[in-house]
């Protein structure tokens, strides 16, 4: 089925002004003579009837014909672009399949174009699933990051650090052939300077690669606290509109609200709970349970309570603190500072702040950036992924346990020698030059089709 020509619709469902059908395949010759009605010039745009089987035009548009290997997949490519109406897609897709079936035309799988762009080497791994990241971008500043990843500078800087591992494997090596060399290579050669100069950019490479993973994934807030502390306000804030609920009422917010916002270009999804509290009723029984289960989820948990005058003691929840989960970064939020007139402010773990008249939140913003590591700007950032993270940090465990071997006096050069080889294995599944096969399955079945 991987030679088989496929075809799909390629734009998004619904209606729109303009549809998309995209084929892909050795030779669409037979494809194009019998929905075009006559040869297309290569990379021309060509207004034509898109014809069914008897002759008759199903609708009117665009042909475009990419020969190989000059396409986006590497194979010839035929896009036909007409009017977006889902019948009118639907009935050009039909006739292109029937066109085609001669010839094993099928209907393509999720991601099975940009997986073909893949295996013909118009794309690395990183580059194809920055595919996706566009599509998915949630902010601007992750949509740019993931036309960087695309262009393929994540690529090239993940092929620089393999480059310094190469460089510096051949040299150790070439002196596992020649043992009599062996005694002072470590000194002669500056492996011990070589592998620490990888070191550092890897290091630095897994640091950008953190930035891009989290303007991808984005971050998964909570708000816990008792009732009527000022949760559904702080939503409120936060979003700059009115998502949920406020009263004085304890116990209004009875589910889940969810939100998403960004700060500094940073996707985050805040979720409103209900209030923690001993209760008799059934619905508000059930919403505190959800509560917890949310809790179990987060990237950050903001336990909420309100302020009080400085000098007095300040009560903290213990049956909510101690539920907490231990893993989970907790940034205690004290609200309401305008009722004790207090002013905001921020601590090592704790922001002062009014949600309902906005003094403070902006702390709190910067208080959350922080504990999701985000060091500012995200210029020059590329998308990242969790895969392409465990890669970065297994290559950094193989080159710290090589530099280990480099420091024993006995030199054990084979051992150091096998450290660089996985180490530069990691790296290389990054971009796709090793790897499984069901791993890329895993990776192309989540692309949209048409993708």
């Amino acid at each position: 089925m991987d030679s088989d020509p496929i075809a799909a619709i390629a734009t998004a469902p619904g209606r729109g002004g303009i549809g998309v059908i995209r084929v892909s395949g050795a030779d669409l010759s037979e494809i194009i003579s019998a929905v075009c009605g006559r040869e297309l010039l290569p990379r021309m745009a060509t207004l034509l009837p898109f014809l069914a089987d008897d002759g008759e035009p199903i609708d009117t548009g665009l042909a475009i014909h990419f020969p190989a290997p000059h396409s986006y997949t590497g194979e010839s490519v035929l896009e036909l672009q007409g009017h977006g109406g889902p019948v009118v897609m639907q009935m050009l897709l039909a006739r292109v399949l029937q066109a085609g079936a001669g010839m094993g035309l099928r209907a393509a799988r999720p991601g099975e174009f940009t997986e073909r762009a893949f295996l013909n080497d118009k794309l690395d791994l990183a580059q194809a699933e920055a595919v996706a990241d566009l599509i998915d971008a949630s902010s601007a500043q992750a949509a740019r990051s993931a036309s960087r990843s695309l262009s393929g500078e994540f690529s090239q800087a993940v092929h620089g650090v393999v480059e310094q591992v190469i460089e510096l494997r051949m040299l150790v090596e070439a002196t596992l052939d020649f043992p009599e060399e062996e005694i002072d290579f470590l000194q002669r050669s500056d492996a011990r300077g070589r592998l620490a100069r990888v070191r550092e950019s890897l290091d630095g490479l897994l640091a950008q690669a953190r930035q891009g993973a989290l303007l991808r994934e984005g971050l998964h807030v909570v708000l816990a606290g008792a009732p009527n502390v000022g949760k559904s306000s702080l939503l409120n804030a936060l979003a700059g509109a009115e998502v949920a609920i406020v009263t004085a009422v304890a116990g209004t917010t009875r589910d889940r609200i969810e939100q998403a916002i960004q700060i500094d270009g940073v996707p985050l999804v805040v979720v409103d709970t209900a209030g923690l509290r001993e209760t008799q009723d059934v619905v508000e029984r059930i919403g505190i349970e959800r509560t917890w289960q949310a809790v179990e989820r987060a990237d950050v948990v903001l336990h909420l309570g309100v302020a009080r005058d400085v000098g007095a003691e300040v009560a903290l929840d213990a049956a909510i603190a101690g539920r907490l989960p231990a893993g989970t970064p907790v940034l205690r939020v004290w609200n309401k500072i305008d009722l004790e007139g207090l002013g905001a402010r921020a601590d090592v773990g704790a922001v002062w702040l009014s949600a309902r008249t906005g003094e403070g939140i902006d702390l709190l913003r910067e208080a959350l950036l922080r504990l999701a590591g985000w060091q500012g700007g995200g210029e020059g950032l590329f998308m990242a992924r969790e895969r392409h993270l465990q890669a970065l940090r297994e290559a950094r465990e193989h080159l710290m346990l090589a530099h280990a071997h480099a420091q024993r006096r006995d030199e054990v050069l084979d051992l150091f020698a096998e450290e660089l080889r996985l180490a530069q294995e990691a790296l290389n599944r990054i971009t796709g030059e090793f790897g499984a096969d069901d791993l890329l399955g895993v990776i192309f079945s989540r692309f949209c089709i048409g993708k």
